[in-house]
């Protein structure tokens, strides 16, 4: 009882702190205005008088500062960097005939005639602690019996995916497809000639000078790759639309080998894939959702262990798969710190940053054996996007933020729905949270994900109105409320 009275008191000593600190500018210069205003009220007309005579002696001196002002003022805003708004995002949901229940995934599985019984019961043993529910989709080709893998399949899923998202993002929005200058696709291991970012361009019809842009090989943060790529661009081309297409391609990179590093990806990447509107033009301000605040991209590809431990290579039967190193939650808990070294300064309350600092010092410097602080993210935002790559990933990210079950709930309940798409899967998050009635006006939201290389991405967003359910369009409105309860327990334990 003694313990839990000494945390309630060390928690409110610590909401102390924290609006001390951030209200210290009010708390010091009130008073001051205070006597200011005290003295102004002393000065009589002969005083206003002798003032003005003196002002008026150093005229051209007051015009010539006040033009230096109207010069710096003009200059910083000829040349700040423009505002970027998220228009509307829109997410592509499968049919029902592409649901793959975990019995209808074993089935596929076994009338391959390539894995062996030890591997057959490694991947049901890896389902059922995945964190992935009974509604996660594969395409068609990969759930027929026996699969039938081909370019023309890949292509046929590619299509569906990109252009029945973008189909909904257009009629959401009401921008026109000639509209947009600016595409961005990112889809890592499917590759296709012409590009995806073509396929985009032939079948919307858009115009000759459109920039298009196609990233892969990238992995699961692609898609905050393509969101500060689209972000750049949008800083050099006044008055533009900037469409970006994230998604993954299944079809041809199903791994059929009994390398188990490679059998996990079978495990956990589902069919999925979002479309998102970017504008630079003001008048798209008072209709936007969101405005981007920061991007910030970590990159280890420089250590040999972080480069490899996302590796595509042939198994020992020439089979290609994905290898999965067992080294995958250190790296990313390095890239993490990394990521977030950079970012906190930028996000953390002033607060924060001095308690981050203090401990800094007192371990580098002073050599004091204590913890290293790890600062509260949950001061900087009210909505965590964290790419929902795995149970085992989301749990480790929940522990080192030090975060509730309330801000894992989006990441959970993704996964457990639609399963690891891959880049698209922070949309699906976000879409949760709009869905639940979550995000309000000036709410923040920080988008994290992972991807091969090995990488750590970033993208911090603030809500530019509250976002009513009642007028969205997305996958969870229609099911969200038939979910029991205790879907994100579930999910985050194993079965």
């Amino acid at each position: 009882m003694t313990d839990k009275r000494n945390l309630v008191k060390l928690k409110y000593v610590k909401l102390g702190y924290h609006y001390l600190i951030s209200n210290a500018v009010y708390l010091v210069f009130t008073p001051l205005l205070i006597t200011l205003s005290a003295h102004l009220s002393t000065l009589t007309i002969g005083d206003l008088e002798e003032i003005w005579d003196h002002l008026r002696y150093n005229l051209i001196t007051s015009i010539l500062c006040w033009s230096l002002v109207v010069f710096v003022a003009t200059l910083y805003f000829m040349v700040r960097p423009r505002s970027v708004y998220l228009l509307d995002f829109a997410l592509y949901k499968p049919d029902e005939a592409r649901i793959c229940t975990r019995e209808r995934f074993m089935n596929c599985s076994s009338s391959t005639g390539t894995f062996t019984e030890e591997n057959l019961a490694f991947q049901r043993k890896i389902l059922e602690r995945s964190g992935l529910g009974q509604m996660t989709c594969l395409p068609e080709a990969v759930l027929k019996i026996p699969p039938n893998p081909s370019m023309a399949e890949a292509r046929k899923e590619a299509e569906m995916v990109m252009f029945g998202a973008v189909d909904q993002l257009l009629a959401k929005t009401g921008v026109k497809a000639k509209d947009i200058g600016i595409v961005v696709v990112n889809c890592s291991l499917f590759n296709p000639t012409p590009s995806l970012s073509a396929m985009i361009v032939n079948h919307y019809k858009l115009r000759e000078n459109v920039k298009s842009y196609n990233l892969g090989g990238m992995g699961c943060s692609a898609g905050l790759i393509s969101i500060d790529l689209a972000k750049k661009l949008l800083q050099v081309h006044p008055n533009s639309y900037a469409l970006v297409v994230s998604m993954e391609n299944i079809t041809l990179n199903w791994y059929f080998g009994n390398n188990r590093s490679m059998l996990v990806s079978n495990c956990l990447f589902r069919m999925g894939g979002a479309a998102i509107l970017l504008s630079n033009r003001r008048s798209d301000r008072s209709r936007s959702k969101y405005q981007l605040i920061h991007t910030v991209r970590t990159h280890k590809g420089s250590e040999d262990q972080a480069f490899k431990c996302v590796y595509q290579e042939e198994d020992d039967t020439s089979r290609v798969g994905v290898a999965l190193s067992k080294d995958l939650m250190a790296v990313a808990g390095e890239a993490l710190k990394s990521n977030i070294t950079t970012l906190g300064p930028l996000v953390l309350p002033m607060s924060e940053q001095l308690l981050f600092f203090a401990t800094l010092v007192a371990r580098k410097l002073l050599k004091m054996k204590i913890k290293p602080y790890i600062p509260d993210f949950k001061m900087a935002f009210e909505h965590f996007c964290i790419h929902a790559g795995g149970r085992a990933v989301l749990d480790e990210l929940e522990k080192n933020l030090d975060l509730k079950e309330w801000h894992m709930e989006p990441s959970r309940m993704t996964l457990y729905r639609f399963g690891n798409t891959s880049s698209s899967s922070l949309w699906y998050e976000l879409s949760y949270a709009e869905s639940k009635g979550r995000v309000k006006r000036g709410d923040r939201v920080w988008q994290i994900a992972f991807g091969s290389g090995f990488k750590c991405n970033s993208a911090v967003w603030q809500a530019m109105r509250t976002v009513d359910p009642a007028k969205e369009k997305n996958p969870w409105i229609d099911e969200i409320d038939n979910f029991p309860v205790d879907v994100p327990k579930v999910a985050s334990i194993a079965s």
